[in-house]
């Protein structure tokens, strides 16, 4: 073995140095193009690589799972959504009971990002949503079991369990000063969308704004309750709306169409697809309209880098048809058709087929080619332009901007939060400090109509709070500005506690910088989109 090591360090010496003797010519060439290579020829080099390694590889190798290696590769290779469902690695009746409502999955979703299960998001009215998960916090393992899952749906079949059962999720974050802290939550086992309505708060900003959150596109009847909270807004002397669709990571298609139909006329294009298959290409079009009685009341429209999927088709519709301003933060850009194949071992791919524009033509799907699944998603923060985005125009003529989600109108300055309120979310401190003052004080808030109009609370609240954030070695700064930020980090984890989803989305926009600057824009709205609006 020795005489062999020799001999072939030897040999690379001499190699070594016939390249460096050639090298000169070779910069001073220029280039040759290298032919495209055939998928026959591929597909023989691929043969070659296993042949070698049945043949020469010293341990006993599995074929099949070489085979089911190589398709894991290329399937992940093709984009970052499409994955591959291993039989072998899936409980069949586990999936049955699943399917069939017996078991309830854990109201989280992931996307795994370099084959680590990252969150990406949180159903709205679940229990999950008020405890502290957010999304790019990276789940390594499930009740003390390490998570060895490889797609989405073998994850959600692992993790389910009996209805309000739970599961202590073990979850690896990243905070804003670079660090890396573990953190474990315990989450009850619930139906995605179970929550009373995607729409928990409806009220008047102003004397004549009114605002309107829709959580999700995973409910049924989306569409009705919006139409019934506008309803509502407009007996109240409502005339222009905010339509806030931040953190929506979307839902069904089909929902998107309906809720795009309380603002569009009937047969209005909502969006398109195409795929290599005819069967594919479709065009989604407003089927039902609640626009009969002319409701022309301007729209402003709050997105985000959490809004994603059927959120950005009914904030690209209303955008490209000129029936709202956009604002707020780019979208996250996933807009894809996905559909599977079986395997003939059983498994299954679940693909991309197809991709999905908005109506005058632009791509959602923000560009995966060229990126790594972590800077795929990673990106979905990012500082983004128009740089070299595609671009069309909308109904009035006007320049809008696809290839990485929705791009605002008018876009918001991105906030980060000071690195101790990350960490009391870590501990959750508030949720454990408001439980114990809400119970010792049930006077001191008597509505959620009163907290909104005076969203404060007391100073001793606040240095209670700072002295029990110092028991766990948290140190709150002095002064104004972190005394704000507590303020509306109480008000609201009070008015959740008091009144549940429809409290804590409440002084969300009573409390938010943002929502105050959507009302701003309604005074640029008619220069944006036009005299008619």
């Amino acid at each position: 073995m020795r005489r062999f090591r020799v001999a072939a360090a030897s040999a690379l010496i001499a190699a070594a140095a016939l390249a460096l003797g050639a090298q000169a010519k070779v910069d001073s060439a220029p280039p040759k193009a290298l032919r495209p290579r055939s998928t026959y020829e591929d597909m023989q080099m691929f043969s070659q690589v296993l042949n070698q390694i049945r043949v020469n590889h010293p341990d006993s190798v599995n074929t099949h799972e070489l085979m089911m290696a190589a398709v894991r590769g290329m399937v992940h290779a093709a984009d970052p959504h499409s994955f591959v469902m291993e039989g072998v690695r899936l409980s069949p009746e586990k999936q049955r009971a699943l399917e069939d409502g017996k078991l309830f999955p854990v109201p989280i979703s992931f996307r795994f990002i370099e084959g680590t299960p990252v969150v990406v998001g949180v159903a709205p009215g679940s229990v999950a949503s008020r405890q502290d998960i957010l999304v790019g916090d990276a789940l390594t393992a499930v009740d003390s079991i390490p998570v060895t899952a490889e797609s989405d749906l073998e994850l959600e079949v692992f993790m389910a369990g009996k209805k309000s059962s739970t599961a202590v999720l073990r979850l690896e974050r990243h905070r804003v000063d670079g660090s890396v802290v573990t953190i474990e939550r315990v989450v009850h086992r619930e139906k995605m969308g179970d929550s009373e309505t995607a729409v928990p708060v409806a009220f008047m900003y102003d004397k004549t704004t009114g605002y309107v959150r829709v959580t999700t596109f995973m409910a049924e009847h989306i569409n009705e309750d919006l139409h019934n909270a506008i309803g509502r807004l407009e007996s109240r002397g409502m005339q222009r709306l905010i339509l806030d669709m931040r953190d929506n990571g979307g839902g069904r298609i089909d929902q998107a169409a309906h809720v795009a139909g309380e603002f569009l006329p009937s047969g209005t294009i909502v969006y398109t697809s195409e795929g290599r298959k005819h069967e594919v290409t479709d065009t989604g079009r407003v089927s039902r309209s609640f626009w009969k009685s002319e409701r022309r009341f301007p729209v402003v429209v709050l997105i985000n880098e959490g809004s994603a999927s059927a959120t950005e088709l009914v904030a690209g519709a209303l955008q490209d048809h000129d029936r709202a301003l956009i604002v707020g933060q780019p979208s996250f850009g996933k807009a894809l058709l996905m559909g599977g194949f079986p395997l003939m071992d059983g498994s299954m791919i679940e693909l991309v087929i197809g991709h999905v524009k908005t109506p005058c033509g632009r791509v959602i799907q923000r560009q995966y080619h060229g990126l790594s699944q972590r800077d795929y998603y990673g990106m979905a923060k990012a500082e983004r332009d128009t740089a070299g985005r595609p671009w069309c125009r909308t109904d009035g003529g006007r320049v809008v901007y696809g290839g990485g989600g929705i791009y605002p109108d008018i876009r918001f300055t991105r906030r980060e939060p000071p690195l101790w309120y990350s960490l009391v979310r870590e501990e959750e401190l508030p949720l454990k400090f408001l439980n114990g003052y809400v119970s010792a004080n049930p006077a001191a808030f008597p509505s959620l109509e009163a907290l909104a109009a005076d969203p404060h609370v007391p100073a001793a609240a606040i240095e209670q709070f700072r002295a029990f954030a110092a028991k766990d070695s948290i140190e709150i700064p002095p002064g104004a500005p972190a005394d704000s930020v507590m303020q509306r980090m109480l008000a609201r984890g009070i008015a959740r506690i008091k009144w549940g989803d429809a409290g804590y989305y409440r002084l969300v926009a009573v409390l938010d910088a943002d929502v105050a600057q959507a009302a701003a824009a309604f005074d640029r709205a008619p220069a944006i989109l036009g005299p008619a609006h």
